[in-house]
C-alpha cells in the first residue's frame, strides 16, 4: 500500500495504466507553472498522457459522463505531474486552494460538477484533508484541441 504522496500518484497513474511525457513543456510561449510566495500556480491543462489527448468531445453527446470524469481525473494527475516537477516532491503541498474546471459541454448538459469529481477524488487521495479545495465547474462550447476537459489549479506549498 503506498504511503508517501508520491508513491500514491505513481499508484494512481499506474491504475489508470497511463503514462507521461519525462518532461512537463508548454505548449507555446508561456510557462506552465508560476510560483508567486508560496502560492504555484499551475496552467489549464487537458487529458493528455500516453503522448496524446486521450478524452476528446462534448460531455453529454460523444463523451459519456463517466469518460468526462475520466477525462478530469487523469488531468488532475497530469497537474500534480507538473506540480511534482516544479517542486520536486508532492510533500512539500501544504495545501490545494483553488481548481477551476472547464467541460466541453453539449447543449443542455448540466451535470459539470460530476465531472470535476474526477479531479476532485484523485487530489483528496493524494493528500487527504489537504487536497481539499474550493473548485468552479462551468460548462464551455468548446475547448483546445476539443479536449472533453481543462483544469487549472492553485496550491500552497512550503518555503523552500
Amino acid at each position: 500500500m503506498p504511503t508517501s504522496r508520491n508513491d500514491v500518484f505513481d499508484a494512481l497513474v499506474k491504475e489508470c495504466d497511463i503514462s507521461f511525457e519525462s518532461e512537463f513543456l508548454p505548449g507555446a510561449n508561456y510557462t506552465i507553472a508560476v510560483r508567486h510566495g508560496a502560492e504555484i500556480h499551475i496552467s489549464s491543462q487537458l487529458p493528455r498522457a500516453n503522448g496524446k489527448l486521450i478524452v476528446s468531445g462534448h460531455v453529454g453527446q460523444e463523451v459519456s459522463i463517466e469518460q468526462g470524469k475520466f477525462a478530469a481525473t487523469v488531468t488532475a494527475l497530469r497537474l500534480l505531474g507538473i506540480l511534482r516537477q516544479s517542486i520536486g516532491c508532492l510533500s512539500k503541498v501544504r495545501h490545494l486552494l483553488k481548481m477551476n474546471v472547464y467541460v466541453q459541454s453539449a447543449p443542455g448538459f448540466c451535470q459539470q460538477s460530476e465531472v470535476a469529481d474526477g479531479a476532485s477524488e484523485v487530489f483528496y487521495k493524494v493528500f487527504g484533508e489537504a487536497g481539499t479545495h474550493a473548485r468552479t465547474s462551468l460548462g464551455v462550447s468548446q475547448l483546445s484541441k476539443n479536449g472533453a476537459v481543462a483544469i487549472d489549479l492553485i496550491a500552497i506549498i512550503e518555503d523552500v
